[in-house]
């Protein structure tokens, strides 16, 4: 049985009173008295168990001999109790934590609801006696047992498990030991100790940023206090709140592990440093600024390793991406993605360079900081400390017979002004800018200085992209426009019959109905009008000629798209058409 929300009360009935301890069983004999496996298929399945180590059922998932649904399924029937499916059901934080987070990670089990007379766990293998065993010893309450897909648990563990409390203790553990005055040489001469509060502070804040899957983390000294938040889904969260007078050593330890300098607290400063966290390798890039109440310190996590999306990957509309293809397959020419910061630019220029050969072509980078590590691409990071910046580099790039350049940023006009000329003498050149749209791409490079001829000879195309939070596919349901809504959706083209979607909210979401993001894009390709217009830098015809080529193709008729097919919200929509306008 598959327990929903709305039956999860119905769980307690069923319960036996007594809440024997399940019979000692194997699982290869389950699936062979079901059927789903003959012996033959356990027999050889199980000499292979004995060479590699693995679970069975893991053994028999990953051949592709059973599913992991219909393994779940089989382990219940036996043991008559329930599946659960953790994407629905109402789990709240406070009884799941009535397990501590290791044995509750080692033992893959999850305490789903508090009946009073007894817990409900689910364990993905209830065969598991030892656990069982264990797990009852440490809640010292009666449990009845469910089962739970292992796919769906480690992301509930993830999103249960927080450490928010325990970066609220570690912060106040380090109050305590700061006091109200900071004695920044003892600090100093602490913060390579393992048991300094001042590390597991800052370790507990990267394991939590990275189990959520944030992309920043903001250290802010404000006037009441100190806030750390991280950005999920291109949305800040609180992680926590402490005392204002621990931000300098977080700071100043944040700095140390960046390498910059200590005693500077008047000007911005800017570094990077690679952590090794829960088994993954993190590139971390810092920035200090200066304010009034100290240093705040904002730290992007890249993470080593990330799987490199493909092009047919990224959610661009297929007309688009057959065109885009076809850009990049000419020999010369610039191609800028554009967008704010955080937008996805880099991922979909590292799509585009997937696309190309590699074997056949010089391919080099210019980066700060390499993002991803490619097999054959001459990949270079730039390092202002010693002058080796993107004009210097990409100066002596162009003596290395390349075929395809990436210029990580068109950062000032020096970096512009080259990667315009090699892109007229011969390369193929992709780099990103920060722009709001694609009309407005090839005048903010007149603005950084640039030559119009320039402009208008080297630039073949640029796409511009933003990214959405999306509907949550687990709760995701129709939504009756407001007025203010459908008025938008008929004056973007729609017939007033649109079919949207709204997230309701459920744990998996964690009650915002939103989860993940949707990249819109847009493409303009430049043509021999456009190119004149640029010539002239006549920005009023150069806008109205864009908006003709890209009529019904903006990235607000895209967001518009994916509103229609329930992968966005309105409300997400008609934000990003707002701050366009």
């Amino acid at each position: 049985m598959l327990i929903d929300p709305k039956e999860s009360a119905h769980v307690a009935a069923v319960a036996a009173p007594a809440l024997p301890r399940p019979d000692k069983l194997r699982l290869g004999d389950v699936l062979v008295q079901q059927g789903l496996l003959t012996p033959e298929q356990l027999e050889h399945t199980l000499a292979e168990q004995r060479g590699s180590g693995k679970k069975l059922g893991r053994l028999l998932i990953d051949r592709g001999t059973i599913t992991e649904e219909s393994l779940a399924h089989a382990l219940a029937r036996q043991l008559r109790v329930p599946v659960v499916n953790l994407k629905s059901f109402p789990v709240r934080s406070e009884t799941v934590r009535l397990l501590p987070e290791s044995p509750a990670r080692r033992h893959r089990a999850l305490v789903l609801d508090d009946k009073g007379e007894h817990l409900l766990v689910g364990f993905v293998d209830p065969l598991d006696l030892v656990a069982y065993d264990e797990v009852t010893r440490l809640l010292k309450r009666p449990v009845r047992m469910a089962v739970v897909p292992e796919s769906q648990l480690a992301p509930a563990l993830d999103r249960h498990y927080r450490r928010t409390d325990e970066i609220s203790g570690l912060a106040r553990a380090l109050e305590r030991d700061i006091g109200d005055a900071v004695d920044f040489g003892a600090l100093e001469a602490s913060v390579g100790q393992e048991g300094a509060p001042v590390v597991r502070l800052l370790q507990s804040v990267f394991e939590d940023a990275l189990q959520v899957g944030a992309s920043d983390v903001h250290v802010e000294p404000q006037d009441a206090g100190l806030v750390i938040r991280s950005r999920i889904d291109g949305v800040l969260q609180v992680q926590t709140q402490a005392d204002k007078r621990i931000a300098a050593a977080l700071a100043q330890r944040l700095k140390l592990m960046a390498g910059l300098d200590i005693a500077e607290k008047r000007l911005p400063q800017d570094g990077r440093f690679t952590l090794r966290v829960r088994e993954r390798n993190v590139d971390v890039r810092l920035s200090t600024l200066p304010t009034q109440y100290g240093e705040s310190v904002v730290l992007r996590l890249l993470g080593q390793g990330d799987t490199m999306r493909r092009l047919g990957d990224i959610g661009m509309p297929a007309a688009m991406l057959t065109r885009f293809r076809e850009v990049l397959g000419r020999h010369a020419g610039m191609v800028l993605v554009t967008g704010p910061t955080g937008s996805g630019k880099t991922t979909t220029l590292y799509a585009a360079l997937a696309e190309l050969d590699a074997e056949q072509q010089k391919i080099i980078t210019v980066e700060d900081p390499v993002e991803y590590r490619l097999p054959g691409l001459t990949q270079v990071q730039v390092n202002d400390k010693i002058e080796l910046s993107f004009a210097r580099v990409l100066r002596a790039t162009l003596r290395q017979d390349p075929d395809v350049i990436l210029v990580g940023e068109m950062r000032d006009p020096e970096t512009a002004e080259i990667g315009l000329r090699a892109a007229i003498t011969g390369h193929m050149v992709l780099s990103t800018l920060h722009t709001r749209d694609a009309a407005g791409t090839p005048f903010r490079l007149l603005d950084m200085g640039v030559a119009p001829f320039m402009v208008a000879s080297a630039l073949q195309a640029v796409v511009a992209q933003r990214l959405l939070r999306a509907n949550c596919e687990n709760c995701a349901e129709p939504h009756e426009a407001t007025a203010q809504e459908r008025s938008w959706l008929n004056a973007m083209g729609g017939d007033g019959q649109e079919r949207t979607l709204r997230g309701r909210g459920c744990s998996q979401c964690n009650g915002t109905g939103l989860h993940g993001r949707a990249g819109v894009y847009e493409m303009l390709e430049m043509d021999i009008d456009l190119a004149h217009a640029t010539t002239q830098a006549d920005p009023t015809t150069f806008t109205r000629l864009a908006r003709e080529r890209m009529k019904g193709r903006s990235m607000a008729h895209h967001a518009l798209h994916l509103v229609r097919f329930g992968r966005l919200p309105v409300a997400e929509a008609m934000r990003l058409a707002a701050d366009l306008d």
